[in-house]
């Protein structure tokens, strides 16, 4: 299977568009997938152009006419052709460049052609033994092809229709009455591997959306859809792991006024606003930005390549946006927000020692009053806040408020 994180293109022709097309409702990143696997493997493709190959070969050596020596030739090209694509778009997709996901389907359904073309001419040639070289490889070949992509049923469909219909052809033009079975027995065998893509198709799309809601309910905050401290602490993980002279920033953030709604107006009230909440703190960042809440009414956001000057900025436009007055139905109530800010590499070049420092900036911002921002001191570096929850505290070091985590 390819890469996780290669993202291919998605297909830009109108054919090919809706020959990869995948059922209705199927979210973007299993479309992405679904792509990937289009493109499979080196050792199988190696494997399946070895194989594709043999019969061209041998019966080329034995009968040289003109169409045997013009097969070869097509698979030969459309074989090197096909490799070209794959190790390109191999290389691409890792780094974020273009693949050429439409010049692949379009060999795809040459490569299912010249196998007609191989077989027709077989078929037809007057000479059972290059007919059985050539017929009983090709037949072989159109399992592959179902169980090889059904990723896109209809891309599967279109190979084995090009490969086995000249056969239906190729037989009824041999002047073998007996043949003519083949003409019939072919198109059902062609329903059949239709039929077992299509349905393979969606057991993969179904076992796809599974894996994936997994991953995102493991990974994100049930109620706010956030990213949860899963997420947070894997995101400092990969951000630490970079080494850039840019360093990147925490930010802490704690509710202001969220107790007394809590408390007041009961903890659905709540829970609405830890989601109206969420919804502008993930309108307030940037792509790539992560977004986590951590418990009761307390946020995290990771920040990439922000100068301690530019985090602070950062900081004072998410107050802004954050603090304000919120619907509840009908009936509004204002909260705030503080904000305290680590910088790394400044206040630490671990995570234990960057959640300390924005810890404590966020405890001297609610010290302030409402609705502050504080930057964390040098004096805050390196004092470790432990990451496991113990006797009601949060990961964090600081009081689990409001509505359930």
């Amino acid at each position: 299977m390819p890469p996780a994180e290669a993202v291919y293109s998605p297909p830009t022709w109108r054919l090919t568009r809706w020959l990869a097309g995948a059922p209705a409702g199927t979210p973007d990143v299993i479309r992405h997938r679904l792509i990937a696997e289009m493109f499979g493997s080196l050792p199988v493709f190696f494997g399946g152009l070895l194989a594709t190959l043999i019969s061209p070969v041998v019966v080329a050596f034995y009968d040289p006419r003109p169409a045997f020596l013009i097969w070869l030739g097509i698979e030969l090209l459309v074989g090197v052709s096909r490799l070209a694509v794959l190790v390109h778009s191999m290389r691409a997709a890792p780094r974020g460049e273009p693949t050429f996901t439409n010049l692949n389907i379009m060999l795809a359904l040459a490569w299912g052609g010249s196998l007609g073309f191989g077989v027709f001419f077989a078929m037809t040639s007057g000479d059972w033994i290059v007919a059985t070289l050539v017929a009983v490889p090709t037949v072989a070949m159109v399992g592959g092809m179902c169980f090889r992509n059904f990723a896109a049923p209809r891309i599967a469909t279109a190979m084995m229709m090009l490969s086995l219909l000249p056969t239906s052809a190729g037989a009824i033009l041999s002047g073998e009455p007996v043949m003519t079975l083949i003409a019939v027995l072919v198109p059902m065998y062609l329903l059949s591997m239709t039929m077992a893509a299509f349905k393979l198709n969606r057991m993969l799309v179904s076992t796809m959306l599974a894996e994936h809601e997994n991953r995102h309910r493991a990974s994100h905050d049930e109620l706010t859809g956030l990213g949860n401290r899963g997420r947070l602490v894997t995101g400092m993980q990969a951000l630490l792991g970079r080494r850039r002279q840019t360093g990147f920033a925490v930010f802490y953030l704690d509710l202001d006024g969220f107790k007394q709604v809590n408390d007041t107006r009961g903890h659905a009230a709540g829970d609405r606003i830890l989601q109206q909440v969420a919804e502008v703190i993930d309108r307030s960042v940037r792509s790539g930005d992560v977004t986590a809440r951590i418990g009761g009414d307390e946020f995290v956001v990771l920040a990439d390549s922000l100068t301690t000057e530019e985090a602070l900025a950062f900081g004072r436009r998410l107050s802004t946006r954050i603090s304000g007055l919120y619907d509840l139905d009908g009936g509004a109530c204002r909260i705030g927000v503080s904000i305290g800010i680590a910088c790394a590499p400044q206040h630490g070049a671990d995570i234990p020692s960057l959640l300390a420092a924005a810890d404590e900036a966020l405890y001297a911002a609610k010290a302030e009053g409402r609705s502050a921002v504080r930057m964390a001191s040098m004096q805050d570096a390196g004092e470790a806040a432990p990451l496991v929850p113990s006797d009601g505290v949060s990961p964090l070091g600081s009081p689990v408020t409001g509505a359930t985590a």
